[in-house]
């Protein structure tokens, strides 16, 4: 019964990523006030032609095409497919650690609210790799999301172990790591290290993976992952802002992945 439920998480997770990668396209031509007219249904941007449903399945129809239109044989480039495989991969790892034969509504709830937040900040990671922005309105979503989930993280600690002053404080302090560390970084080099919505990113994470020890590996995984993935990009450039949307939630979903595993460790 797991590995099906995983093998669903996984499809599941292709799917909204082949679609939030469509909509983090239409959603920067219209921040654009673009003249192009999408229409509801998929079309290949070069020859404007409508994409049938089996050209739009998640990971296979780019093999099949070879990640170009059937028409017109332009590209489509890699974020389709990097996107479709990420977010299987994440719904993946996210659901490893999931018992989906359990009955707790709270524990489903948890789940549940966590898939959610891992949609919204999924498709702010990409539309910061492809267009270096991080729209305000989808991080206020994510925060809203990391309060509902923390608010049953809370429940579900009160319900089973006596009150501890670590109910208030670790979620504070890793608002602080995580949150706090990159408004810095923000206010001192005036957005040329980080962008402004970095830490409002870094923020919702740090309230979802609620430790603080967990927010310190994440941001640690982060700064590793966008220093070797970014560093031979940039050299002889003369900006030094990196767009740390992407690896900061692909930090999220190894750490919080790995939680039980990582705490188990600390705590020794």
């Amino acid at each position: 019964m797991q590995i099906v439920f995983l093998i669903f998480l996984f499809i599941v997770g292709a799917c909204f990523g082949s679609f939030l990668c469509c909509q983090a396209r239409r959603l920067h031509l219209k921040s654009k006030k673009s003249q192009t007219k999408l229409s509801q249904r998929s079309i290949c941007l070069n020859c404007r032609r409508q994409l049938k449903w089996y050209d739009n399945l998640p990971i296979l129809s780019w093999l099949i095409l070879r990640g170009k239109c059937r028409h017109c044989h332009h590209k489509i480039g890699y974020a389709e497919l990097l996107s479709e495989l990420g977010f299987g991969l994440a719904f993946l790892c996210l659901g490893v650690n999931f018992d989906c034969t359990t009955t707790s509504f709270l524990t489903w709830a948890s789940f549940i609210t966590v898939i959610v937040f891992a949609i919204i900040i999924g498709f702010l990671a990409i539309y910061d790799g492809l267009y270096g922005e991080l729209p305000t309105r989808f991080l206020m979503i994510a925060i809203f999301i990391a309060i509902i989930n923390l608010v049953i993280q809370e429940v579900v600690l009160s319900s089973s172990s006596p009150f501890s002053i670590t109910f208030i404080t670790d979620p504070i302090i890793s608002f602080l790591i995580l949150g706090g560390l990159y408004l810095i970084l923000y206010l001192v080099s005036k957005g040329k290290w980080v962008g402004d919505g970095d830490w409002l990113l870094g923020s919702a994470i740090a309230l979802v993976l609620f430790r603080p020890w967990l927010a310190l590996i994440c941001l640690f995984l982060a700064n590793i992952l966008a220093c070797l993935i970014m560093a031979p990009a940039m050299k002889g450039k003369k900006t030094h802002q990196i767009y740390f949307g992407p690896f900061l939630v692909i930090a999220f979903v190894i750490t919080y992945s790995l939680s039980n595993f990582l705490l188990f460790l600390i705590s020794g």
